[in-house]
């Protein structure tokens, strides 16, 4: 090839190519993950825009407990924007329960057959094999705080569930939680890894054990 050749073909700039290579070298990291270590919580990390903030591990450790009980032996699990739950239970129990995880971020996808893409914005827009009332319980913790994306998610949680709701989010949505779920909040109060401004709480709609101590 001639050097006049060379000059044509398009070049990426200095910025759009440290751009590329970080691209794949995200990539390659979540590739890489195997064994337990994919389970770990923050082994993704919080992705701001996308109002992504875990819980502590002591916090997820609890509500997944709360959620195998709920669920009973062999039951169905749905998480739903709560990754972080969704983890610790599968870093507790292999095949014991029948778990999903509801998510907008294709990051998630390492989770295999697991990983169902969902989009709010979109409460029922979801996969053939996910059936109506197909979960013992739904832990859902929706992105933001507000009205629309309550009601939208309220709208995915009621197609889920065959009955129980475990519900997260801030103690400011508590009348709205009620009017559009039954749901009434724990004394438990769920923490995360990174301060929030607002006050986060638990709601539920049947008899919890996180309403037993404060």
């Amino acid at each position: 090839m001639s050097n006049s050749e060379d000059e044509d073909l398009p070049q990426l700039s200095s910025h759009a190519l440290a751009a590329l290579q970080e691209f794949y070298a995200e990539q390659k990291q979540y590739t890489d993950l195997g064994g337990d270590d994919k389970y770990n919580i923050g082994i993704i990390e919080e992705n701001w825009q996308l109002s992504q903030f875990w819980y502590t591990p002591e916090t997820a450790l609890r509500l997944a407990e709360e959620a195998m009980a709920a669920a009973g032996e062999g039951g169905r699990v749905a998480c739903v924007s709560a990754p972080s739950v969704y983890q610790k239970l599968r870093e507790l129990h292999r095949d014991d329960f029948s778990i999903c995880i509801f998510e907008y971020d294709h990051r998630f996808a390492i989770y295999g057959e697991e990983f169902i893409f969902y989009d709010y914005n979109n409460p029922v827009d979801l996969p053939e094999k996910i059936a109506a009332h197909s979960f013992d319980i739904v832990i859902a913790d929706p992105p933001y705080l507000s009205e629309e994306c309550l009601r939208k998610t309220s709208e995915t949680i009621k197609y889920l569930t065959r009955g129980k709701i475990l519900l997260c989010t801030g103690a400011v949505m508590e009348e709205e939680a009620a009017k559009l779920l039954g749901v009434k909040m724990c004394k438990f109060i769920p923490k995360h890894t990174r301060t929030l401004g607002n006050e986060f709480r638990c709601y539920v709609n049947y008899d919890s054990g996180l309403d037993r101590e404060l």
